[in-house]
């Protein structure tokens, strides 16, 4: 009984000592009736009743000094130079070297330790990085923006002083870019939210496509104006088609109620995807498109590699994404139903619509047709800041 509501409840030299004491109150035979009750050794017992006779320890110290396995890197002076050489950063990859930078596990650091004639194990070898080397596991994180256009900054300027004009004059902007796609059925989805504990969403184990449901395709336009945004949902392919028929859509639906006196409209897009700088049918269709509207279309494209520089990447998708975490797509109608449902508290309303046209891959422009276009382009970088002029009735 004094063992269990006392004894038990004590670190290890507390128990050692507990026992000891119980042990030499007993008397003969003492030692073995407390090993028996208590379930400590008689190893510990007895080193417990040299305690009892020995002066106080420090504070702090639960064995006196001298006790335990000396540290490795007393007995072994060389182990920590020889496992630096083996991780130095220096020699990563080094093809002359037995150990590569890409097989740097604990296990094969200790294989090629042995191989070097020292007694050490895993476990050890991960001590020694942390505690002698300063070591730790670490992950990739993206810092270097790499290679960029010596105008870069330029563009974003004169991005930010086309919206600014195109706003103070009451005209639309809008920012477009095409979200990943997305299957459809019951597939895991990034991210976690609140469920009873216990009870996650059960999703399939493999993300095959389901061939009925197939893919969705998010074409995303933010009004930066009036924050605010509109989503086509396409069910076949990201193309320039489906890009400009999704704006298309938002200028009949919002964009002409919203600002009734438009005569122009400005586009700020990235330099890739269906919206390609380079990309004709991008080209072919802003024409139709201004050619139906009788209006000018400019359009600005950010650098290549600036794309979550754009509005819509921060402004949209992010809060889109944020709404639907965790939560399989189960069918298109749902995918519709959890993007306009994205509020913030900023303000921040979305519409969304499905779009089920077919949208055919590879369709080719020829020379002739971009001879007969009328793009004009800017004096400064024309590639990217250029303006779709409708061409007359006929």
């Amino acid at each position: 009984m004094r063992w269990e509501a006392d004894g038990s409840k004590r670190d290890e030299r507390g128990q050692r000592l507990f026992a000891a004491s119980e042990a030499r109150a007993a008397g003969w035979g003492g030692v073995a009736a407390v090993a028996k009750i208590t379930g400590v050794s008689r190893k510990r017992i007895i080193a417990g009743l040299k305690d009892l006779a020995a002066p106080p320890l420090d504070p702090g110290r639960v064995r006196r000094k001298g006790g335990g396995r000396r540290p490795i890197t007393e007995t072994d002076g060389t182990i920590v130079e020889d496992l630096k050489h083996l991780v130095e950063p220096v020699t990563m990859g080094d093809p002359m070297r037995p150990l590569m930078w890409v097989s740097k596990s604990q296990e094969k650091l200790a294989d090629e330790l042995v191989a070097l004639g020292h007694d050490v194990s895993p476990n050890t070898v991960g001590r020694l990085l942390v505690d002698e080397l300063a070591y730790s596991r670490q992950v990739n994180r993206k810092t270097h923006e790499g290679s960029s256009h010596p105008d870069r900054n330029a563009q974003f300027e004169h991005i930010n002083a086309q919206v600014k004009a195109a706003q103070a004059a009451g005209q639309p902007v809008i920012s477009v870019d095409t979200k990943k796609k997305e299957l459809i059925g019951n597939f895991r989805n990034s991210g976690s939210d609140y469920r009873p504990k216990g009870c996650p969403i059960d999703v399939n184990m493999h993300d095959f496509k389901d061939k009925e449901k197939g893919k969705i395709v998010p074409h995303g336009i933010y009004d930066p104006t009036a924050n605010a945004g509109w989503v086509s949902i396409g069910i076949t392919h990201d193309t320039a088609e489906f890009a400009v028929t999704s704006i298309r859509t938002w200028i009949a639906r919002i964009g002409r109620q919203r600002y009734s006196d438009m005569r122009e409209l400005t586009i700020t897009a990235d330099c890739g995807g269906s919206n390609n700088v380079r990309a004709r049918l991008w080209k072919i269709e802003l024409q139709k498109l201004a050619d139906e509207l009788q209006m000018p279309i400019k359009v600005c494209h950010y650098p290549p590699g600036t794309s979550k520089w754009n509005k819509i990447e921060h402004r949209l998708f992010c809060h889109i994404t944020q709404n639907w975490r965790g939560r399989p797509l189960e069918s298109r109608t749902a995918v519709v139903e959890l993007i306009a449902a994205t509020t913030t508290k900023t303000g921040l309303k979305v519409e969304c619509v499905l779009d089920e046209r077919t949208y055919e891959k590879g369709i080719k422009v020829s020379d002739a047709e971009m001879d007969a276009l009328d793009i004009r382009g800017d004096t400064f970088h024309p590639e990217w800041n250029y303006t779709v002029h409708p061409r007359p009735e006929k």
